[in-house]
C-alpha cells in the first residue's frame, strides 16, 4: 500500500496532529511538496500533501482562504501541512474552517519536525511500497513460470486471477474462450467475444480497457502472438484498476502466454508437415501408410466418415480468407474435441474433418457469413475477396482420392455460379439443367444450332421446334406431328433437312443428346 495521511499521522517521529477532514485520511499521498506561492496550483499534479508556513498568504482573511483551499482540492492535493510556531503560532481559524468545509485534511505540524522529515518519511514509504510490488511481481512472475511449465495457460490463468484478485481468460485466434480462471468468469468472459475480435483487428501488440454501466467490472484486453495477426487474447477483470504488483503480473502472465501460443504455432508448423505428408499418402491409395504416419496424432478421423473440403481464395492465391477459414475450422474443432486435418497446398486449403462434426458447421457458418459480407460489399460497389470452398460427400480413406475430386467439382461449380460455397451432395441431389447456364455450355449449343436458326431464319420451315418436339417424344413420329400441327411425312422431311444441314446422324444417341442440350441450353436464357 502507498502512504497515506493517515499512516503519516500514525508514524510517531513526526507529531502531526488533524486539524479538519479527519474522515479522509485514508486518501493515498503521492508526494509531499513545499510551497509558500499564492497560488501554487500550476505546480501540482495531483496527490501531494501540500506543506505551507503562510509566509505569503493571509492566512486569517476567511475569503481568501476559502478561494485558497477551493483550488488546492480543485488541483488533486489531497492534505495540507501548516508549520506553527514560524509565520503564526496557532493554524488561523479562517484556514481550519476553509479545510472544514471543502473536505480537505488539515495537519498540524510541530515546530519542532521539519518539512524535511515528512518528505523523507513519504519518499521511504513510496519506496517501501514500490519494492514490496516489485517484489510481489517476481514472486508472481515465478509462481506464472512453474504454472506455464506443469499446468499449462489453464494454470498461469489460474495464478494470474488470484494475483489481480479478479478473473482472467484466455481467447484463440476466432475469439473464442479457451480457458478461465475462476470457473464462473468462463460466461462473463464470453460476453466480450465482440470486444476481442475489434482487438484482433489491430496490428499487435495491442490492448484496450472495457468498463462502464452495462459491465460488472473493469477488463483490460491485451492481444498474444509476436506475428501481425494476434495468435490469441488475453483478458483481465477487476474491481478496480491495477496496482504495480497487479501490473507486474500480467505483464508477465502476457510474456508466458506469449510463448506458449509460439511454441503452439512451431508444433501446429511441425503437424502440418505431417498432415501434408498423411494427405498425399491417402490421395495415392496407401491409407496403412497413413495412418502409420499419423499414429495417435489425428484420433479416429481416418478411421470414420469424413468430409474433404477444398478451398480457394477469391483471387486464386492464398491469402486472408484461407487464413481466416483455417482458423475458423481449427477452432471449432479444439472447442469440440475433434480431430481436423488442415493442409495448405500451394494456392488451396485442403481439409480433412469428421463428417457432420464441429468443423464442418464451422466451414459451411464461415462461408455464409463471407457470402454475407461479399452482398453487403457489392451493394457499396466495394470488391471484398472472400474464399470459394467445395465440399465432398461423406468418405472413408480408401475413397479419399475419390473425396478430393468431388470437393474439386463442388469448387469448380462454386467458382462459376458465383457462389461461396457448394457441397457435391447439392450437384447428384439437383438437376443437370441449372449446369446449362454456364456460359462455355451456351456457347457451345449457340454454335450447335446456328445453322438450323439461319434456316428458320428464312421462313423455309420450323426445324428448331420440329427438332424439338421430336426429340421430346423419344422420335415418335406420330406423337411429334401431332404436338406440331402437321403430317408425319412433313416431319420426317424436316428431320432429314435437319440432318444434311448439321451434317449429323439423328440416328446416333451422342447427336440426339447434343442436341437436346442444347435446345435446353437455349431455352434457359
Amino acid at each position: 500500500m502507498p502512504p497515506t495521511l493517515a499512516s503519516l499521522v500514525h508514524h510517531s517521529a513526526l507529531k502531526l496532529t488533524v486539524r479538519a477532514g479527519e474522515d479522509r485520511l485514508d486518501v493515498p499521498v503521492r508526494w509531499a511538496h513545499v510551497s509558500e506561492l499564492a497560488d501554487p496550483v500550476p505546480y501540482m499534479e495531483g496527490g501531494e500533501l501540500l506543506l505551507i508556513t503562510a509566509l505569503k498568504l493571509d492566512a486569517e482573511n476567511p475569503e481568501a482562504m476559502r478561494r485558497y483551499v477551493r483550488r488546492l482540492v480543485g488541483a488533486g492535493v489531497v492534505g495540507l501541512g501548516f508549520a506553527v510556531g514560524v509565520n503564526y503560532e496557532e493554524i488561523p481559524e479562517a484556514l481550519v474552517d476553509a479545510c472544514a468545509q471543502e473536505g480537505l485534511p488539515l495537519l498540524e505540524v510541530p515546530r519542532r519536525t521539519p518539512f524535511l522529515a515528512i518528505s523523507k518519511a513519504v519518499s521511504a514509504a513510496i519506496a517501501a511500497d514500490q519494492y514490496r510490488a516489485v517484489t510481489a511481481g517476481f514472486a508472481a512472475q515465478r509462481e506464472l513460470t512453474r504454472q506455464a511449465l506443469n499446468a499449462g495457460p489453464e494454470g498461469v490463468l489460474t495464478v494470474l486471477a488470484a494475483q489481480v484478485d479478479g478473473w482472467a481468460a484466455l481467447y484463440d485466434a476466432s475469439g473464442a474462450v479457451v480457458a478461465a480462471a475462476p470457473e464462473w468468469a468462463g460466461r462473463r468472459a464470453a460476453r466480450l467475444t465482440a470486444e476481442v475480435e475489434r482487438l484482433r483487428e489491430r496490428p499487435a501488440p495491442a490492448s484496450s480497457v472495457v468498463g462502464g454501466p452495462e459491465h460488472e467490472d473493469r477488463v483490460e484486453l491485451h492481444s498474444l502472438g509476436t506475428g501481425r495477426r494476434p495468435r490469441a487474447a488475453l483478458a483481465v477483470g477487476t474491481a478496480a484498476a491495477l496496482g504495480t504488483a497487479e501490473r507486474y503480473a500480467v505483464h508477465s502472465a502476457i510474456a508466458l502466454l506469449t510463448l506458449t501460443t509460439e511454441r503452439s504455432r512451431s508444433l501446429h508448423a511441425a503437424e502440418q508437415r505431417v498432415g501434408t505428408a498423411v494427405l498425399r499418402m491417402l490421395l495415392a491409395g496407401e491409407p496403412d501408410h497413413a495412418r502409420a504416419v499419423a499414429g495417435d496424432l489425428y484420433g479416429g478421423l481416418l478411421d470414420a466418415p469424413f468430409r474433404m473440403i477444398v478451398a480457394e481464395s477469391g483471387s486464386g492465391t492464398a491469402g486472408e480468407p484461407l487464413s481466416g477459414l483455417a482458423e475458423a475450422v481449427e477452432s471449432a474443432a479444439a472447442r469440440a474435441g475433434e480431430a481436423v486435418l488442415v493442409v495448405p497446398e500451394g494456392e488451396r486449403l485442403v481439409v480433412l474433418a469428421a463428417d457432420e462434426g464441429a468443423a464442418v458447421a464451422a466451414c459451411a457458418a464461415y462461408a455464409a457469413a463471407r457470402e454475407a459480407e461479399r452482398a453487403v460489399a457489392e451493394q457499396g460497389r466495394v470488391e471484398e475477396e472472400v474464399p470459394v470452398v467445395g465440399l465432398s460427400a461423406p468418405a472413408g480413406p480408401i475413397a479419399a482420392a475419390a473425396a478430393y475430386k468431388q470437393a474439386e467439382q463442388a469448387l469448380s461449380v462454386a467458382r462459376r455460379r458465383g457462389r461461396v460455397f457448394v457441397e457435391h451432395e447439392q450437384l447428384a441431389a439437383g438437376s443437370v439443367l441449372p449446369l446449362l447456364a454456364d456460359d462455355a455450355v451456351k456457347a457451345f449449343a449457340d454454335g450447335l444450332l446456328r445453322a438450323l436458326h439461319e434456316h428458320d431464319a428464312t421462313g423455309r420451315g420450323d426445324l428448331v421446334a420440329s427438332l424439338r418436339a421430336w426429340l421430346s417424344r423419344h422420335g415418335q413420329w406420330d406423337a411429334a406431328a401431332a404436338d406440331l400441327g402437321v403430317h408425319r411425312h412433313t416431319l420426317r422431311y424436316r428431320m432429314r433437312r435437319v440432318e444434311e444441314i448439321l451434317g449429323r446422324s439423328l440416328d446416333d444417341p451422342d447427336v440426339r443428346m447434343e442436341l437436346w442440350l442444347a435446345l435446353k441450353a437455349t431455352s434457359t436464357e
